[in-house]
């Protein structure tokens, strides 16, 4: 006994030792997969919190933890409600992630914790409540009972809305004829399009090529490209994802996306920085980074950081009345127009139907003709997938027009776990279908769009 008792205690010593050494470890020098964890689950429940007022426990399992990766599952969050801030950490005790809620500009990740900096570099802006619009839709949000009966219960169908949906809208001739929302949320809770951002993002860009402040072919777009094999790039080559620099857009390890969204306080530093691995105009590959990019350029040409930070509001969401519109920045002010779009349905829904009008509203043209037919040009490069302005006309998945059964006009918005918009300009129709739908569950929007078509009066699909 005392012989077990001499070789177990030193055995029980060392184990505490190397627990203890890790957890020092762990502590002082985290690896950078559990920051982009912790700096993404603290990311999403600031913006759940704060922009829609959801629970924050609820919204670390359903959006966090649930979708399936087990690191996360060992992620524990606190909601500081006075200074508007969130932090999550490994078991509650590792690699500390962080975010801030900035009234106005939503919810920015602060992967370095200084939060002086940040508000230095771009304090809050406060919300101004917006006075409730009573007329129909789109001049307001009045939406009378779904007025066809067939879209309406193609609504129920579980099979075409898909798993975990949160909230479907279908647009004909201008109003909402059908709409669908998932346990929990509703028709004025705003809700993430991930990557449907870059089509916005584009679109603030040709709000200024109206006013020729920018242009397709223009080069030397930023000051650290002048000079080199980057000064050719031109600002058509990012908007096509054809620039030709190397970005790893994989989301599963610490990749280029990853580490610009949640290791990196200034989220253009990475992207512009990177090499060539194409000559710009040759090569397509989808890349937020370049969606990023796209946002520090047209942000730089205004000048003004505050007039800048206003634009997207003077310049699209207000004149359109996408009044739940916001769209977040970075910890040093770069609006992040590769993911971070937040809007209720019914707005993401407004803005499919600005689309469909070609860039028309209320009789007034918002972006050139030039800029929408390029929303519609497919790229040689993405082999007719991709548009020539952040827009895709394969469905998700990868599905032409032809195989999905739609008309050949569709275009889309697609974002990360099941965000789209179907926009038929044939058929005068627009379908937004947003919810929490990973990829491996290989859901497909375009059946729900074929069988809408297929319902529609006079309808020959």
């Amino acid at each position: 006994m005392r012989f077990v008792l001499r070789v177990v205690k030193p055995l029980a010593l060392l184990l505490v030792a190397i627990v203890a050494m890790s957890a020092a470890w762990l502590y002082a020098r985290p690896p950078e997969l559990l920051r982009v964890g912790d700096g993404y689950a603290a990311k999403i429940v600031c913006s759940n919190v704060f922009l829609a007022g959801r629970d924050p426990e609820q919204v670390l399992y359903e959006d966090v933890q649930a979708p399936g990766n087990p690191l996360l599952r060992l992620v524990r969050v606190t909601v500081d409600r006075q200074d508007k801030r969130v932090t999550a950490r490994i078991l509650g005790l590792f690699a500390p992630g962080h975010a801030i809620y900035r009234g106005a500009l939503g919810c920015s990740s602060v992967p370095d914790g200084d939060f002086e900096a940040a508000a230095r570099a771009v304090p809050a802006v406060p919300v101004t409540p917006e006075p409730q619009n009573e007329a129909p839709w789109p001049e307001g949000n009045a939406v009378a009972k779904a007025n066809d009966s067939r879209v309406d219960a193609l609504l129920s169908d579980a099979e075409l809305i898909g798993p975990a949906m949160r909230a479907v809208v279908v647009v004909r001739n201008g109003r909402i004829i059908a709409e669908r929302y998932g346990d929990g949320f509703g028709p004025m809770m705003p809700l993430t399009g991930w990557s449907m951002t870059k089509t916005v993002n584009a679109a603030i860009v040709g709000r200024l090529m109206l006013d020729n402040k920018i242009a397709f072919d223009e080069a030397g777009l930023l000051p650290q490209w002048k000079g080199g094999d980057h000064s050719a790039i031109k600002l058509s080559d990012l908007l096509g994802m054809e620039s030709g620099l190397v970005f790893n857009e994989s989301y599963g390890t610490v990749a280029d996306v990853t580490r610009m969204l949640y290791l990196d306080a200034d989220m253009t530093a990475l992207p512009a920085s990177l090499p060539l691995e194409a000559s710009p105009g040759q090569r397509f590959s989808y890349s937020s980074g370049s969606s990023v990019l796209i946002s520090k350029i047209w942000m730089n040409r205004i000048g003004n950081m505050q007039a800048a930070l206003a634009y997207p509001k003077t310049a699209l969401f207000d004149p359109i009345g996408m009044s739940s519109a916001v769209l977040e920045v970075d910890a040093r002010g770069t609006f992040a127009g590769s993911s971070y779009l937040y809007a209720t349905a019914r707005d993401w829904a407004r803005f499919g139907q600005f689309l469909l009008q070609d860039g028309v509203w209320n009789g007034q043209r918002l972006l050139p003709e030039r800029f929408m037919a390029a929303m519609r040009t497919p790229t040689v490069a993405s082999g007719g997938k991709y548009t020539r302005a952040q827009a895709w006309l394969a469905a998700p998945g990868g599905d032409s027009s032809a195989v999905a059964g739609l008309p050949e006009d569709t275009f889309w918005m697609e974002g990360h776990d099941g965000q789209s918009i179907a926009i038929v300009p044939s058929a005068k129709l627009v379908v937004v279908r947003l919810g929490l739908t990973p990829s491996w569950l290989r859901y497909k929007p375009q059946m729900l769009v074929k069988e809408i078509l297929a319902a529609l009066p006079g309808s020959d699909q």
